[in-house]
């Protein structure tokens, strides 16, 4: 029989602790039992006493003191009972049967690793147009998993569930990644000849981020920990991550000769022109579909993804080469996050 183990990197999620643990209570299971595993990165902010005092079977909290999302899952996976992993996230909530699919799944594709897409839950005005931009492919560079209705083989997907032995296999997530360790980890899964699959009956709903100066954070850091990857691999998972940072890069370029060379001036104005008319139009489309009062603000949310992730990947070109592997002197900016 089955055994599965859910495992959380958590830390200071005070704010979404609760409705996470109640859609894990949840949740319905026929043929197997299962444990929780919640690796809190010494929260300061009450999460920690919340789950202490929280009458939910099946959980055990463990200590993260390292505070990374890699470390913690590697923490939970060592001391997991389970025979599948299935990864949770705390700002998520999660369909009643979402553990039953995903190992009813993971059983009948053979695939290596399978989840859902992510789908969005968004709290406010704002988190209403983030969310709309993030599934718009002009934001996000088309992924698979950032369609809802998608089903097939995808390159990676949201959260997880495999086999433990392919955990094993593979050698655990990547600690020294601060973000993109679920990217590099599937990127390796299928260099070694595995597979994922995407299943639109696998469902979640994922709360982004309510502010602009958030989501610049998370995706910078995104931008800057995806050229860690790059330099492991020798090759991008998917060319869709070169483009913002290319573009940035780009556009600095043509700006610094602009002064000595009338050409670049132009050049750098058509581009600017192009990218700001494909940016009304990519918001509009995502503005008929979520709502025409966000149609004034989408702009400047597509924005933010772009020069966000744009200027932490510039910037991860410029520090890592020197840096290597074991980086010095990087501050919240870069390694601050919440769970």
């Amino acid at each position: 029989m089955d055994f599965v183990s859910v495992i959380v990197p958590c830390r200071n999620e005070r704010k979404h602790i609760g409705a996470f643990l109640e859609s894990l209570d949840r949740q319905r299971t026929d043929d197997f039992d299962w444990e929780i595993i919640i690796a809190d990165g010494t929260s300061d902010d009450g999460t920690r006493e919340i789950l202490e005092h929280r009458n939910t079977p099946r959980l055990v909290v463990i200590d993260n003191p390292a505070q990374t999302v890699s470390a913690g899952l590697n923490t939970a996976i060592r001391m997991a009972k389970g025979n599948i992993i299935v990864r949770m996230d705390c700002h998520t909530e999660y369909a009643s049967d979402y553990l039953q699919r995903c190992v009813d799944t993971l059983k009948s594709t053979g695939a290596e690793n399978v989840g859902g897409p992510a789908r969005t839950s968004p709290r406010g005005y704002l988190a209403r147009a983030i969310a709309a931009a993030y599934h718009s492919k002009f934001s996000t560079g088309g992924a698979r998993f950032h369609d809802e209705t998608y089903q097939g083989w995808v390159d990676t997907v949201t959260y997880g569930c495999w086999w433990k032995a392919t955990l094993e296999r593979l050698g655990l997530f990547d600690e020294s990644l601060v973000r993109n360790q679920d990217d590099e980890l599937n990127l390796r899964l299928v260099r070694s000849g595995g597979k994922i699959w995407q299943s639109p009956e696998i469902v979640s709903w994922y709360n982004p981020r309510a502010s602009l100066i958030s989501l610049f954070r998370q995706y910078f850091q995104y931008g800057f920990w995806k050229i860690p990857v790059i330099r492991k691999h020798r090759l991008p998972a998917s060319w869709r991550h070169l483009v913002p940072g290319l573009f940035l890069a780009a556009n600095i370029g043509l700006l610094l000769l602009a002064p000595f060379s009338p050409l670049a001036f132009r050049v750098w104005g058509v581009t600017t022109v192009a990218y700001l008319l494909v940016c009304l139009l990519a918001a509009a489309q995502a503005a008929a579909r979520c709502g025409w009062d966000l149609a004034m603000v989408l702009p400047i949310v597509f924005a933010v993804y772009h020069f966000s992730y744009g200027a932490g990947f510039v910037y991860g070109m410029l520090y890592w080469p020197a840096a290597g592997t074991q980086p010095q002197r990087l501050g919240k900016a870069f390694t601050g996050i919440s769970r």
